[in-house]
């Protein structure tokens, strides 16, 4: 076995992304272009070239660092055109990259308080979405998140100005993003109670455990009744969370390399997965805001591969267990878990 032979083997696995925010997909030459395009002059002290921007994506300190640049990057997307762009251009990149199935988060309230229309937003991704799937028959579905650092009274107002594009099945799912610590899952609670009110037909996720400790994992499940946690690697600090999480066969959502550009972990072999493995604890790998990370989802599964040199089964376990976690219809994930055996009858030399 050669590392080439892993490479290709870890490139034709068929994947299933969870955790990718469409805004965190702006690479810095579709930002430039598109403040060029939009003529939008960007602040001062935000690096003016491609290069500097690059420069300044390896250099996050942490979690706020990090989104003081995304909320800066976010200011170029006005138009539906630019959402279609932006969301295709990921798109094309994950299908490079083996994804056949793609759950992908949007922040509208950071696109509503600029005076973004939020059918322009929707219509521009659900365009990328379709042509996506004509083009490379990647099924899709799109989350929006809501944002911790806003009041949530102002999540409320979101979900019903976003009823419309649920009932017409455009917006799938609910998540919670943005800064961790200081806004723990309780603080939403009415607002996902209120989703489940109305009837409407939705999955649920949030963001908890990547700051905050395994105490937000729980208020999660508990409070918001979640069926996916986003990352949830502080989960693996409390043998009762992963038990419950193994019980439930709840599915975390880990990006490895976000976990090491936000310095969450020292090394991306700190991250706890053979842990969830030996608590039979669920998980995918993924991107997160591969734009501002230096990765996307093949960079993540190589990463993952360099530190943890899993074998043959445990990977296709793995992609299993993505497709198991993903909000499709069994017969969908009947024909993406037979693309995984033919990978695995293809490589079975590396076993």
């Amino acid at each position: 076995m050669t590392v080439s032979d892993f490479d290709s083997f870890l490139t034709e696995l068929p994947k299933c992304e969870h955790h990718v925010h469409l805004e965190g997909t702006l690479s810095p030459e579709l930002l430039i272009d598109l403040a060029k395009r939009n003529n939008i002059k960007l602040p001062e002290e935000h690096p003016p070239t491609i290069e500097a921007l690059y420069d300044r994506y390896s250099k996050f300190s942490c979690l706020q660092d990090f989104l003081d640049h995304y909320y800066v990057g976010m200011s170029v997307l006005i138009y539906e055109k630019d959402f279609e762009d932006l969301a295709y251009n990921y798109f094309v990149k994950a299908h490079q990259d083996g994804v056949h199935h793609a759950e992908v988060f949007f922040d509208p309230q950071a696109h509503l308080e600029r005076g973004i229309k939020l059918t322009d937003v929707v219509s521009g991704i659900t365009k990328a979405r379709t042509r996506a799937e004509s083009d490379f028959g990647i099924t899709t579905k799109l989350i929006m998140c809501f944002l911790r650092h806003i009041p949530s009274s102002d999540a409320l107002t979101t979900l019903h100005a976003a009823v419309p594009h649920i009932t017409t099945g455009h917006i799938t799912g609910i998540g919670l993003d943005s800064s961790e610590l200081g806004f723990p899952p309780h603080l939403f609670k009415e607002a996902y109670a209120t989703a489940r009110e109305l009837n409407l037909e939705l999955n649920y996720t949030a963001h908890a455990g990547e700051e905050g400790d395994h105490t937000y994992v729980l208020g999660a499940l508990d409070d918001l009744k979640v069926e996916r946690i986003d990352h949830g690697i502080r989960s693996a600090d409390d043998d009762a969370t992963l038990k419950r999480l193994a019980a439930n066969n709840t599915l975390l959502t880990v990006c490895p390399m976000s976990n090491l550009k936000l310095r969450a972990v020292k090394s991306i072999g700190d991250i706890p997965l053979r842990k969830f493995l030996e608590y039979g604890v669920p998980f995918s790998i993924n991107s997160d805001d591969p734009a501002y990370f230096g990765g996307y989802i093949l960079d993540n599964y190589k990463e993952v591969h360099k530190h943890f040199n899993f074998d043959l089964a445990t990977w296709i376990k793995i992609a299993e267990n993505n497709i198991h976690g993903s909000w499709i219809n069994q017969d969908r994930k009947d024909v993406l878990l037979a693309r995984v055996a033919d990978v695995r009858k293809k490589y079975i030399h590396l076993a």
